[in-house]
């Protein structure tokens, strides 16, 4: 498995991915949707001293397009399914979610059946695990019941994702090892002014958007940790078939996230509110509004999370925990004047 594909390298994790490949003397080739996008990654990659860069290669592919696909594959032992076809900041339409999310998906694994790729690592979400979920412990055999109320087209369009996937490689006539990562809210250091959209919530509380903060206790997890989960999810032979959630130990509530900004980063926190939103607003907004249904879905799911399972099977231990994760995010953001 020395070499691999990666798709989406201009990405918050995709980069990290790369750059963890690289350090591990992986031959890597990675998807730009732009020619500027070599330039942008080559750039990020020396500015965080990546060891062998001659290492690494680019090909121009498009997850709304079938160019370059096939090509891209060629001689690639596994592929790091990472992109996402859909920007959601512009998305309001569910179905314009959707549709290009499964398109996406399966000309990945298509791709990779026809150039003989032996197994594809793909990027899925925790909402397509534990979304549904109020009790008891939260593992790889739960899943998310897609017509769930208050799930966010998002996370909608990852779970669907995720089971064509699964049904796809289940096919007799396909010959590929599917093994999916299901990240919860990825925090952690970004190498460039790019970060995940989990670093909103972040920017809001920073920002004072956020006057009241909820009791909405959330699973975190660095960045770093979910290249690494990934990158041994392609180098373990036991891992074909199954899926892994990526979160730290434990959880970390919004009003301990707002607590711990204000306690250690004080010179950026004047903004962050110290008010508490009762749960009966919540629930009562629930009734009316999207994003309070959103939010009384994230309050009222099980945080009782387990990691076990890539610990057993990867051997894998994240690195950070809960605090470390938001604060290495915060640094991220006040390094690239982004607060």
């Amino acid at each position: 498995m020395k070499k691999v594909l990666v798709t989406g390298g201009t990405g918050f994790l995709g980069l990290q991915i790369i750059l963890q490949l690289l350090e591990k003397g992986y031959d890597v080739r990675t998807t730009i949707r732009k020619d500027s996008g070599e330039e942008r990654i080559l750039k990020v990659l020396q500015a965080n001293n990546a060891q062998n860069l001659e290492n690494l290669s680019f090909i121009k592919a498009d997850l709304s397009s079938d160019d370059n696909w096939v090509e891209a594959m060629q001689d690639r032992d596994g592929v790091f399914s990472v992109a996402s076809p859909v920007f959601f900041g512009k998305i309001k339409n569910e179905a314009d979610a959707i549709k290009p999310a499964l398109n996406g998906t399966l000309r990945i694994l298509k791709a990779a059946d026809q150039s003989d790729v032996k197994r594809v690592v793909m990027t899925s979400n925790f909402g397509a695990v534990g979304f549904s979920k109020q009790s008891g412990l939260t593992t790889e055999k739960d899943w998310t019941n897609e017509n769930q109320t208050g799930l966010s087209i998002y996370e909608k369009s990852k779970l669907l994702a995720e089971k064509a996937a699964w049904k796809y490689v289940a096919q007799s006539d396909v010959n590929l090892e599917l093994v999916t990562v299901n990240p919860v809210a990825i925090f952690g250091p970004s190498l460039d002014a790019h970060v995940s959209d989990s670093f909103d919530l972040l920017k809001n509380l920073l920002s004072g958007k956020m006057k009241l903060i909820p009791d909405l206790p959330l699973n975190v997890v660095d960045v770093r940790d979910v290249a690494a989960i990934q990158i041994k999810a392609m180098e373990t032979p036991e891992s074909a078939g199954q899926r892994f959630i990526a979160s730290a130990d434990g959880k970390i509530t919004m009003r301990e996230i707002a607590k711990l900004i204000r306690t250690k980063r004080p010179q950026i926190a004047q903004n962050v509110s110290s008010k508490n939103l009762p749960n009966w607003v919540l629930n009562l907004a629930a009734v009316v509004n999207e994003t309070a249904r959103e939010g009384k879905l994230m309050k009222d799911m099980n945080r009782n999370v387990s990691n076990q399972k890539a610990k057993d099977m990867l051997n894998w231990i994240p690195q950070s925990d809960n605090e470390q994760t938001v604060l290495t995010a915060v640094d991220s953001l006040i390094n690239y004047q982004e607060v």
